[in-house]
């Protein structure tokens, strides 16, 4: 492989990684999200009970 191709290689390899982890941190926000909205309403729900 020459080395116009290895760099080329390297370069696609790093923006497909950076783009996998963007989408793995992005849906870490979104469940940590859902989650808060979840156990506020459950507390919500539990006060009005009461």
């Amino acid at each position: 492989m020459s080395k116009n191709n290895e760099e080329n290689r390297k370069k696609h390899k790093k923006k497909i990684d950076q783009k996998k982890r963007r989408i793995q941190n992005a849906e870490i926000e979104r469940k940590a999200r859902l989650k808060q909205i979840r156990e506020d309403f459950n507390a919500r729900e539990a006060n009005n009970k009461l």
